[in-house]
């Protein structure tokens, strides 16, 4: 049975206190303590952690690097959305054996974008969603469309958005551990939210001078670091424990882990807000761009892999989608794998096993697609 606190230790001693507080005094502990964490000592800075698969990079925007991981000019060009959320981007490529970039390329994707997203500066705490859309469209134009999109996470609403606001420029999508529907059934973090009043949000960018610190928020949301066991189960290692190949897997996802990213106040109190209070992708109210995004005019093929013990987005948030877009069903992929959040993007067994699939999923011709070169033909026959 899926249980949404059950493997984040802070939220889960959390959980009584929240389930008892009415929304005011749950504002309260929030901000209670958010302000401890805001008064406590300066922490030492933190190195970024590396990339494993050699690349370079394509593009710079004030928000966000574009990594260019292809191996050949030729091929449909597939730009992977990773979260702008806690930590950073590099939790595609984390380790050799769990770089989900690697397994594409291995799968047979030779033009793979990566987004790396920066961590915001005071002077980008007033940036909002649609500055994050309209820059992820530049880097969609400088790759070229259609491009295939891949959403991970809170990447993975943004790509869907994106899709549905652009769908010239998108010929396939993959969503992945993604919030859809946050009202579709319970997880950790929309529990949290749907707990919390809007002021507790609002304390959180006040003690941050505008911006959202990540390494403050991480000792509230999880713990400051993980251990091995847990580490281990994760990531689906076969290395022994203890092991020098188990030491060195566990010391690269310690160095993503321990980096986090800061987010500019307005782009979270919209996520808050838009995302989960309002629940605005799934009622056709959500804007982008000056538009009114409503799913049911978006035909993309799409294909939804959940984790079944996500504590972060449970399954039937990301599953809400098919009822939501009008991409034909015989066009809709769905699949649920045994793991939980982060297992999606590092778990060896999924890479493995799932990530292929999805490849061969995108490398093949869609019953859409086919039926317009059908008609294309007709069209020139004529």
């Amino acid at each position: 049975m899926y249980e949404p606190a059950k493997h984040v230790p802070n939220v889960a001693l959390l959980w009584p206190a929240m389930l008892a507080a009415s929304t005011s005094e749950m504002a309260a502990l929030l901000a209670k303590q958010f302000t401890n964490l805001a008064l406590g000592p300066e922490e030492e800075p933190v190195a970024k952690p590396k990339w494993t698969t050699p690349h370079r990079v394509a593009l710079e925007l004030g928000t966000v690097q574009l990594r260019d991981f292809a191996t050949r000019p030729d091929g449909m060009p597939c730009l992977l959305c990773t979260p702008f959320a806690l930590h950073g981007s590099a939790l595609c490529d984390v380790a050799a054996g769990h770089s989900l970039v690697a397994a594409l390329r291995n799968a047979g994707l030779t033009r793979l974008f990566v987004t790396d997203w920066r961590s915001a500066s005071a002077e980008m705490r007033y940036l909002g969603i649609d500055n994050y859309l309209a820059d992820l469209n530049v880097l969609v134009d400088e790759i070229g469309p259609p491009v295939d999109l891949i959403g991970l996470c809170q990447g993975g609403w943004m790509a869907l958005v994106y899709a549905a606001r652009f769908p010239g420029k998108v010929r396939k999508l993959v969503l992945a551990g993604a919030p859809v529907d946050t009202k579709a059934a319970p997880s950790a973090l929309s529990a949290l939210v749907d707990a919390s009043a809007p002021a507790a949000f609002h304390e959180v960018v006040r003690l941050g001078d505008g911006l959202v610190p990540g390494r403050k928020i991480l000792k509230v949301w999880g713990p400051a670091s993980a251990d091995c066991e847990d580490i281990g189960h994760l990531l689906q290692s076969e290395e022994p424990p203890g092991s020098p190949a188990m030491a060195r897997l566990e010391a690269s996802f310690r160095d993503w882990y321990a980096w986090t990213v800061d987010l500019p106040g307005t782009f979270f109190l919209e996520i808050v807000e838009k995302l989960y209070h309002r629940n605005e992708i799934a009622t056709a109210t959500f804007r982008a761009l000056g538009t009114t995004i409503n799913l049911a005019g978006m035909r993309a093929p799409i294909f939804l892999l959940a984790g079944r013990d996500d504590e972060v987005v449970a399954p039937p948030q990301l599953f809400a989608a098919e009822g939501l877009i009008g991409t034909p069903r015989r066009d809709i992929r769905k699949v649920t794998v045994d793991c939980r959040h982060l297992g999606l993007f590092m778990g060896k067994r999924v890479l493995g096993a799932i990530w292929p699939d999805i490849v061969q999923w995108l490398m093949t011709p869609s019953s859409l697609a086919t039926k317009r070169q059908k008609t294309i033909g007709l069209s020139s026959a004529a």
